[in-house]
């Protein structure tokens, strides 16, 4: 079965936010990679860019979280239209209560986390990163089967 892997693109903060995520989820990174060490005669690396990430990557569940810096040549994301959302399924109410009061700490809420209309107990927010999260737990499993 195919599984989504969320990664996000920063401007410069990638470890920050990671070790920021780190610290609600746990675990440990698979995978820290900076541009320093890709440095080559063929790709050079500023001074002031050489510890900046080029890779990391978090395990959360089943999934791994994964980002990046964006190098100043290509320019700066922009993170107030980042359009995408990160949706964590947990698996209890205290535990969807723990990830999003961790998560949104410094953040903008934009839907507090409760009973929704549509059955689940589900909020939305911008963290302080401007990564916008949706927290959602169901008693009811979605069966995916089609067969």
């Amino acid at each position: 079965m195919a599984s989504i892997n969320p990664h996000i693109n920063f401007n410069g903060n990638a470890e920050e936010a990671f070790n920021f995520y780190k610290s609600i989820f746990g675990g440990e990174f698979t995978s820290i990679m900076r541009f320093k060490d890709l440095k080559s005669y063929d790709f050079t690396v500023s001074e002031h860019e050489a510890n900046k990430i080029m890779h990391i990557a978090l395990p959360i569940g089943k999934s791994i979280l994964m980002a990046n810096d964006v190098p100043e040549i290509l320019g700066r994301t922009n993170e107030n239209e980042n359009r995408s959302k990160i949706v964590v399924n947990a698996e209890s109410k205290e535990e969807a209560d723990n990830i999003f009061i961790g998560l949104s700490v410094g953040g903008q809420i934009e839907m507090p986390i409760s009973e929704s209309p549509w059955g689940s107990y589900f909020g939305m927010f911008r963290d302080k990163y401007g990564i916008e999260w949706m927290i959602d737990f169901s008693k009811k499993k979605i069966n995916t089967n089609r067969n």
